[in-house]
């Protein structure tokens, strides 16, 4: 077995004691369980493969791509196996066990002001790709990155809850997770709701963006979101800490927010089975304030 077939078939657990509303059942999915410790493994995996199989990259090349934590610590790993060279351009308020494990895994690392945001990575990884020899995988703009989770996540779902899955909730960031498993599940059943996330205004939780409309992903789609709830930076900090010492589930801000945003879904139920994403592990956030 290889370290990439390790991706994916992460486990579905049911909350015992968050849920408010006994008609309504919600089930993570620990995407933390994947090797590289995020939903993004699923991605990176596919952006790169895809990219090498179309002859687009070949072994040796050098990658460029802007991040705001996750998606690169994915690329990182993922470029390193498939003998590919990864440049990862991210705010420089991104946590150090971040940075580090990115490292870790030899990718090179640029900070950029964190006041200028995730836009302003996505701004110089462009440059880079324009004016030296760089590929860019743009997950922002990629099919590869949506269709991961149409090939995986979303089949995981429907066979994990044999069918029964009523509504979905998802983070929404670079937005690949939340299209490609509405893509599925819409295929198998239109009745299903897709439920986005998003900060409400003024509220920064890293994983979950309220984009400019100039940077909002082109592989985003709003007719395969049937509702947006916003969930605000104090929400998703306490529910990240209630997940931890309620359900025994350490994850990171965005997951908080995505399983508040469930909640709020669940308590306008009268009856239903919610599949929330827990985007990752929080162990990558111990040196923030966030379990301060």
């Amino acid at each position: 077995m290889k370290l990439v077939d390790l991706i994916g078939n992460t486990p579905l657990v049911e909350l015992n004691h968050i849920p408010t509303n006994p008609k309504v059942k919600i089930f993570c999915k620990l995407e933390g369980q994947n090797p590289g410790g995020s939903v993004k493994d699923r991605a990176a995996f596919n952006m790169i493969k895809s990219a090498l199989e179309r002859g687009d990259v070949k072994p040796g090349d050098k990658l460029v791509e802007a991040t705001s934590g996750n998606t690169g610590i994915a690329l990182a790993m993922v470029a390193n196996v498939l003998g590919l060279n990864m440049t990862l351009i991210m705010p420089d308020n991104s946590t150090k066990e971040r940075v580090l494990s990115m490292e870790a895994y030899g990718a090179k690392v640029i900070l950029t002001p964190a006041e200028k945001t995730i836009e302003y990575s996505r701004v110089l990884a462009e440059q880079m790709k324009n004016e030296q020899d760089y590929f860019m995988l743009d997950q922002f703009a990629n099919p590869d990155n949506y269709m991961a989770h149409y090939y995986s996540t979303g089949p995981e779902i429907w066979k994990d809850t044999q069918g029964q899955v009523t509504h979905f909730v998802s983070a929404m960031g670079t937005t690949g997770t939340i299209m490609g498993v509405s893509k599925y599940l819409k295929e198998k059943n239109p009745e299903i709701q897709i439920v986005g996330t998003q900060p409400t205004e003024g509220s920064s939780i890293p994983g979950i963006r309220r984009w400019s409309p100039e940077f909002l992903p082109k592989i985003f789609d709003p007719k395969r979101v049937d509702q947006v709830i916003d969930v605000s930076q104090d929400e998703a900090t306490k529910m990240t800490r209630r997940m931890a010492k309620e359900e025994g589930i350490l994850a990171g801000m965005s997951s908080g927010g995505a399983l508040s945003a469930a909640l709020k879904l669940s308590e306008e139920l009268d009856a239903g089975l919610i599949v929330c994403i827990t985007c990752d592990r929080g162990d990558r956030y111990l040196s923030s304030d966030l379990f301060g």
